[in-house]
């Protein structure tokens, strides 16, 4: 596949949030976005069009920024990052909940997954997904090493899949809530789908 978006393909609106107090006070500058977007940009063959967020730690505030997103925007995918720990401020599970029509946990099972190979204190993110109208939301970790493990899932040494990663996935359901067809690049992360619902390539 081409380096460069083909214009065939579907567009894709992409929201990315990065949720942190401090981060969004300016007391430290935020990677959570770029960290999305540049392993997004690396996978998604599709022009993409970027709708980024930088909020606090509020439970009300996520919400109506997935509202608005989803809503709004018309964003097909959303993801955000930070805020999944038990802290008592970590909040964004709650409000992701809160505007979900359903949900989708096995995101969440696979991210924990993928982080207990590293860390034992995985068990205690929680991460979740859900679906919202035709947009599929899904919470990511907050460091970027951790954001691209989990999007990417892990391989040996020889480049053979240890572990999937969550975002081989998302392009076949976001064709089953409605939303546009989605491409990867194969070597950042190769998207599963049936053969009955894969496109043939399009000049």
């Amino acid at each position: 596949m081409s380096e460069q978006p083909s214009q065939s393909l579907d567009a894709v609106r992409i929201g990315v949030v990065s949720i942190s107090d401090r981060a969004s006070t300016g007391v430290y500058e935020d990677k959570g976005l770029p960290a999305l977007q540049d392993w997004l940009g690396q996978a998604v063959c599709n022009p993409v069009t970027w709708v980024p967020r930088l909020i606090a730690d509020e439970r009300a505030l996520i919400a109506a920024t997935l509202r608005e997103l989803v809503d709004e925007q018309g964003c097909d995918l959303v993801l955000t990052t930070g805020g999944t720990g038990p802290a008592p401020r970590d909040v964004t599970p709650e409000a992701t909940l809160d505007v979900a029509d359903k949900e989708l946990p096995g995101f969440g099972e696979q991210m924990r997954q993928i982080s207990l190979r590293f860390v034992p204190t995985a068990i205690l993110s929680r991460q979740t997904a859900v679906v919202r109208g035709r947009a599929l939301i899904l919470n990511l970790p907050g460091q970027p090493k951790s954001i691209a493990e989990t999007l990417a899932g892990l391989r040996d040494a020889e480049g053979r899949s240890l572990v999937p990663g969550i975002f081989a996935a998302v392009p076949y359901c976001i064709d089953l809530i409605g939303g546009p067809y989605i491409e990867t690049r194969a070597e950042v992360c190769a998207a599963f789908r049936p053969k009955s619902a894969i496109r043939a390539p399009q000049a």
